[in-house]
């Protein structure tokens, strides 16, 4: 009883022990008092955070779910551009390199300025041997149609000399007529003669035979005798006009052939000065001096070419990826000189398993994420599906036919484009990020 007694004025005090120091066990108790009391809130609290925090999975899981079915997804992708090598064309030594590496550069900048006194020293050439070949065909040029012009005055010329030698040829002619006429004239003209001849013959013989006999007197004699002369004088007329007229009809006659002459002769140079072989021929020769020109001209353009190939410029806008070239070294033609990595045509490759292509089809949009942004997403739309699959394009393709055949997932392909990616956030190819495409 005095333990109980002297237990309850201690209710409300703290106890003590013979050292003077409070007692454990009402200490105890004066701590566990408002721990009991405040239990009830704290457990209130984690039961309102942690249905909080189930609904917000609940929204972020829906969320996630809907988005899932509605897109497909794969972190097996890159961002790609169409990598452009520089190379030289020619052969040459590297003069000058006017860019470097991480440098933009524009389309049609000069990057890269190689020696050219070669080149020009070629095309100098070129082109002196093209103006002296264009001189020479403008001289065979000029000499067709001084053939041509030659040809005409001859056939002018031979056209007279035909006209002459037919007009030669009725002269001769009308000559032959007159000659024959001449000597049918003459031909009349000795019977005649011949008979007066004979006459004066036969009176001169009387007339002898009477003067022997002295019937007449001999002065009759002398006048017979003179008559017979005058007769025997005109039958030799007769004949010698019977003889030239004979000469002049050889001689018309000989005329009628030497005119023929002439204008065969004549119609030969005719035919000669108008055959078309001589222009055409003269022709040929100028088109082949022309074609040589043709011929120069096209060495002349490789020339310049050649010239215009020391200046190796920049074939897309972009960025120097990588440079190899160094001044005075000699490149080969098809030397990496350097790489350009185009600031336009920048695109995604992902790479889809085969079991998600049954739903992606070309110009879908596509939500993309960039590993280097994180909280930006890029839009972007499908542009095409390659063909094969990536180990299609392997060196050794696998062979399904083998009798240990093991089944494995492949992935294809697919090119996707971005849509006015933002310019403070630059996109650079090997990036890594993941694309969803919306299928649904």
């Amino acid at each position: 009883m005095e333990s109980v007694e002297t237990a309850k004025p201690t209710t409300g005090t703290i106890p003590t022990n013979g050292n003077g120091k409070p007692a454990a066990p009402a200490q105890e108790a004066v701590v566990d008092k408002p721990k009991r009391e405040a239990n009830p809130n704290v457990r209130r609290a984690m039961i309102a955070v942690g249905a909080i925090a189930v609904i917000l999975l609940l929204i972020w899981g829906v969320k996630y779910f809907l988005y899932a079915r509605s897109h497909q997804t794969t972190d097996d992708a890159r961002i790609d551009a169409s990598a452009v090598s520089v190379t030289s064309k020619i052969a040459e030594r590297v003069n000058q390199i006017f860019v470097d590496t991480d440098q933009p550069v524009h389309k049609g900048q000069v990057l890269i300025q190689l020696d050219s006194r070669d080149e020009r020293s070629r095309l100098a050439q070129a082109q002196a041997a093209v103006n002296a070949q264009r001189a020479q065909a403008a001289a065979a040029q000029s000499n067709v149609t001084l053939t041509q012009q030659t040809v005409a005055a001859q056939a002018t010329e031979s056209l007279g000399g035909i006209t002459s030698a037919q007009s030669g040829i009725s002269g001769a002619q009308a000559n032959v007529d007159v000659a024959r006429a001449g000597i049918t004239t003459a031909q009349a003209g000795v019977p005649a003669a011949q008979e007066a001849l004979n006459r004066a013959n036969a009176d001169l013989h009387r007339t002898e035979s009477l003067v022997s006999t002295g019937d007449i007197p001999k002065s009759q004699l002398d006048a017979a005798r003179a008559n017979a002369a005058g007769a025997q004088a005109q039958y030799q007329q007769a004949v010698a006009n019977v003889s030239a007229a004979q000469d002049r009809l050889s001689a018309a006659s000989t005329s009628i052939g030497s005119a023929q002459g002439q204008l065969n002769a004549a119609q030969g140079k005719l035919q000669e000065s108008t055959s078309p072989a001589r222009v055409a021929a003269s022709q040929a020769q100028a088109n082949a001096a022309f074609a040589t020109v043709g011929s120069l001209l096209a060495q002349l353009q490789l020339a310049k070419d050649q010239v215009s190939e020391t200046r190796i410029v920049a074939p897309v806008d972009g960025f120097v990826g990588e440079k190899n070239a160094e001044l005075g070294q000699t490149v080969a033609p098809g030397t990496p000189l350097m790489t350009i990595i185009p600031s336009k045509d920048i695109h995604v490759t992902a790479n889809f398993k085969e079991t998600q292509l049954g739903s992606i089809r070309p110009g879908q949009p596509v939500d993309i994420t960039v590993d280097a942004y994180k909280g930006t997403t890029f839009h972007g739309h499908v542009v095409a599906i390659n063909p094969a699959s990536q180990s299609t394009y392997s060196l050794v393709p696998a062979q399904n036919a083998s009798g240990n055949f093991i089944k494995v997932t492949q992935r294809i392909p697919v090119k996707i484009a971005f849509d006015n990616p933002p310019a403070d956030k630059p996109l650079r190819p090997g990036m890594s990020v993941v694309a969803s495409v919306k299928v649904k």
